[in-house]
């Protein structure tokens, strides 16, 4: 199982592709703060209900200097599906080598249904303007979660 991150911690550096297949990096948001969300598969309600709420506050949190960038193992003509089906704004990467999933902790084992099964362990990790883990939270639920972000945040 991949070690959790904890706040101080250096936010580990990734280059994936997003929907387009264009890479994106987390150095290319030095400078801003970085909301970086981990969910388990495009296009099922859980994970459609938190892209849903991240797109539909991006523009609050950019404001407040916030980028979000949502990791999940699917490939880019997955995350184009999904990005058309639910017009979403945020940016969609995929991991499916769950490389990045495994160094920022969120794949392993979880609970699911009562069952232990190893999976993308629903989590959001804010990165700060130099690259350190500001937050890390784990098990995180699909609906309410930006809210609380957002609350939490104090914006």
């Amino acid at each position: 199982m991949s070690e959790r991150l904890q706040p101080g911690d250096t936010a580990p550096a990734f280059t994936l592709p997003d929907a387009d297949g264009r890479e994106v990096s987390l150095a290319d948001h030095k400078g801003r703060k970085v909301i970086v969300y981990f969910y388990p598969a495009a296009l099922t309600p859980g994970c459609t209900k938190q892209a849903c709420d991240f797109t539909d506050n991006l523009e609050f949190l950019a404001g407040h200097g916030y980028d979000v960038i949502g990791v999940s193992p699917d490939k880019p003509e997955k995350l184009a599906k999904f990005r058309e089906k639910e017009d979403l704004k945020v940016t969609l990467v995929g991991d499916p080598e769950k490389k990045v999933l495994e160094a920022y902790g969120a794949f392993g084992e979880k609970k699911l249904y009562g069952k232990t099964v190893t999976g993308v362990i629903r989590s959001t990790v804010i990165v700060d303007e130099e690259g350190k883990v500001e937050r890390a939270l784990y098990n995180v639920k699909a609906t309410g979660h930006v809210a609380k972000i957002i609350k939490d945040l104090g914006l």
